[in-house]
């Protein structure tokens, strides 16, 4: 068995999931981990599957037919990367008045100092009382035992006091 990554983009409509999950059936595959979404009236997603590594290359011919109805897919090859190990996650919380650039900062900050964003949902939502556009994320993040928390939380103070913004750093 082999893994493969489908990166999924196209027109939201009812029955794309399962479009997508009798392909991966038909040809032997195994669903595993995925994030699915509605962005903006479109779907969009990615999806990790196993199957076995004579199917793939059907599986893909299959899955661009689904084109005609608007979706974009992408078979990746996962087999050759180191599968996720439990470690310990920070978690980062993000909340203020929207702007542009909030996201730009942050992983900025994180990538000088060599931490990889795990995972990172973001949303903006109506504040309340004010009605003003909120940003709010969630970042998850993990890095190399180099880097120094404290000159990282520094870091992070002054881009929230820029960007006027709380960022708050929570230890899983």
């Amino acid at each position: 068995m082999k893994r493969f990554i489908l990166s999924i983009i196209g027109d939201d409509k009812p029955g794309l999931v399962e479009a997508i999950a009798s392909c991966v059936a038909a040809h032997g595959g195994n669903w595993q981990t995925s994030q699915l979404s509605h962005l903006a009236g479109k779907f969009a997603g990615i999806v990790l599957v196993t199957l076995p590594a004579s199917a793939a290359e059907s599986l893909e011919a299959d899955l661009k037919k689904l084109s005609e109805s608007g979706l974009s897919v992408r078979v990746s090859d996962a087999d050759g990367t180191a599968p996720n190990k439990p470690t310990t996650q920070v978690r980062l919380e993000v909340i203020g008045p929207d702007r542009p650039g909030i996201i730009r900062e942050i992983s900025q900050a994180l990538a000088k100092r060599t931490i990889s964003v795990v995972e990172l949902a973001s949303d903006i939502t109506p504040a309340p009382m004010t009605n003003e556009p909120l940003f709010q994320a969630t970042i998850k993040i993990v890095g190399t035992e180099s880097y120094d928390e404290d000159e990282l939380l520094d870091t992070l103070d002054l881009i929230a006091e820029e960007m006027t913004v709380d960022i708050d750093l929570i230890k899983s």
